[in-house]
């Protein structure tokens, strides 16, 4: 077990900083400068050196204002070890309950996520754990409006690309270090889109689920539930984000294709200016259909522009019992199983 004072590479144990099932994240300075300071994590379990393996071939190279950078590394050593840049701060975790996070200070905190994530996905790595605890805020950079760019950061890349896909091994390995009460299947298991639940190989559009849900909490304090959108919990919540939230949380075939299209419809009616590299999508349109309002691009079936909320249809389709928002071609509610009524002209 590791110890404060321990020396690992080049670096001395301060302070433990994280603790999970199998390893620890310490905060450690180096031992000629004292305030060069970074993160290491241990493995406490022989098994986990696999996955800290996994996570040190899936970070490196992976230089991002918007991702934790991966300073030192090896798995062979006698206590083996990932050195990684630390973070002053907490976990998203805290800032997530009523009152605690407003609309504009969620898009910014998302944007930055999806910032990271379009240039992992970009360099073929999918997180496949993107949840609070895996989010970091900097509290020296972050401010009350999270403007500056590097102030919300992604880690724990130990279920990248390289990683085991089937629901077991997801499980297994996704339980965080960076807070011990966070650490449970359940928690994980409400992040993970239908596909990797059941096993299925997954790609980017996996993660954009996840970014789906933390976004729901970010405007509600709360976890998706039923067929909710977030205004319908908190009115103050604007309307335009809840067809953000459902074209990220559904099945893979009607959500996002990227995180760079996540990103354009979540701060395009945001008042505060836009940030980072991620760009709206092209105005060229594949269904011949725009919007009345904006004339960016709609895909077939919309109901709603999904960047400026207008409604597009003369007749919205909601199923009567449960309240879902059915897609024009569908005969039945995907929510209930309830049959509906006839399609409507898109």
């Amino acid at each position: 077990m590791a110890d404060s004072g321990q020396r690992i590479s080049e670096y001395i144990l301060d302070e433990k900083i994280g603790a999970g099932t199998f390893g620890e994240v310490w905060r450690a300075h180096h031992h000629v400068w004292a305030d060069q300071l970074v993160a290491i994590k241990l493995p406490t379990d022989v098994q986990y050196v696999r996955n800290l393996q996994r996570e040190g071939a899936a970070i490196h190279g992976l230089v991002h204002p918007n991702i934790v950078r991966a300073i030192g590394f090896d798995p062979f050593a006698t206590q083996p070890y990932l050195t990684m840049e630390y973070v002053p701060g907490t976990s998203l975790r805290p800032r997530i309950g009523p009152g605690k996070c407003d609309a504009q200070q969620a898009v910014r905190i998302l944007g930055q996520v999806l910032n990271g994530l379009d240039y992992a996905h970009q360099r073929g790595m999918v997180h496949r754990d993107i949840k609070p605890e895996n989010i970091l805020i900097d509290t020296a950079l972050a401010g009350e409006d999270f403007a500056t760019a590097g102030a919300v950061k992604i880690t724990d890349f130990g279920l990248g690309k390289a990683a085991a896909t089937t629901a077991v091994g997801s499980i297994v390995y996704s339980q965080s270090l960076n807070d011990p009460a966070a650490v449970s299947i359940a928690g994980t298991l409400d992040y993970m889109p239908p596909e990797q639940r059941q096993g299925q190989p997954v790609d980017g559009r996996a993660d954009l689920y996840a970014c789906g849900v933390v976004l729901y909490e970010l405007l509600t304090g709360e976890r998706p539930a039923g067929t909710l959108c977030p205004s319908d919990v908190c009115p103050e919540v604007p309307k335009y984000l809840d067809e953000v939230f459902r074209r990220s949380y559904t099945r893979l075939d009607r959500r996002y294709k990227s995180a760079a299209e996540f990103a354009a419809a979540l701060q395009i009616n945001s008042p505060l200016p836009r940030q980072g590299e991620l760009s709206a999508p092209a105005s060229v349109s594949t269904t011949g259909r725009h919007c009345p309002q904006c004339r960016r691009n709609l895909d077939e079936g919309d109901q709603f522009c999904m960047y400026c909320g207008v409604q597009v249809v003369a007749d919205v389709r909601r199923c009567i019992k449960c309240g879902a928002w059915p897609d024009h071609q569908d005969q039945f509610c995907q929510q209930c199983g309830s049959p509906l009524a006839a399609k409507v002209s898109v």
